[in-house]
């Protein structure tokens, strides 16, 4: 799978670059580390010019965020309501949680884009709720391309300086992936475990 990257990456230089980024966010075959990293290692060598190499693996990566919250916002979270009314705890939330969390990305999804977007894999995810939950376009596109560079030329960059031994970037992002997908594990069950008391306390203070 590398080779095939350095190949298209050889022979299609900063198109390739997009193309590839692109392709890892609408439906990642392989990941940014390995991407972005021989593409700094290109530009390390001479080959490609590192400012180039982080804007074609920026727009790439930009291509497919929108895509994914154009469709979510054309989907829209009300169409989905009947599926969360029914099996809502097993998704842990429910309409209100569903609308709080609404409230809450109107006043701090910039930030949890920014963030996201800099986070191993959690930034492919935040293009759903972003549109989901209709945050504006021009904010997303915004705070969306930041971490997106933020991201791409972190990885560009170590590439670029470590050239060949760029396997170590996975030393140190491997174990903070596991570290993240653990979290998030562990969330879901204290969410699956504390949403069915939230929502009789709701009930409860109601039927008051």
């Amino acid at each position: 799978m590398t080779d095939w990257v350095v190949d298209l990456i050889e022979q299609s230089g900063y198109l390739g670059i997009a193309f590839l980024m692109f392709l890892e966010t609408v439906f990642p075959p392989i990941p940014s580390e390995v991407i972005m990293s021989i593409a700094g290692i290109e530009a390390g060598q001479g080959q490609l010019a590192l400012g180039w190499v982080i804007a074609a693996g920026t727009t790439g990566a930009m291509l497919g965020n929108t895509f994914w919250y154009l469709l979510a916002r054309a989907l829209g979270i009300e169409r989905f309501k009947p599926l969360i009314d029914r099996f809502g705890h097993w998704f842990t939330m429910d309409w209100y949680e569903v609308q709080r969390a609404q409230r809450w990305f109107d006043n701090n999804g910039v930030f949890f884009v920014f963030l996201g977007r800099m986070l191993p894999t959690v930034r492919s995810l935040v293009s759903i709720p972003a549109g989901f939950l209709k945050m504006r376009l021009q904010t997303f596109l915004i705070a969306s391309t930041i971490g997106t560079a933020g991201w791409t030329a972190m990885l560009a960059y170590a590439g670029f300086k470590l050239g060949e031994e760029f396997e170590q970037i996975d030393d140190y992002l491997g174990p903070i992936s596991t570290a993240i997908i653990v979290v998030l594990a562990l969330a879901y069950v204290w969410r699956l475990i504390t949403i069915g008391i939230k929502k009789r306390n709701r009930n409860g203070q109601s039927d008051d």
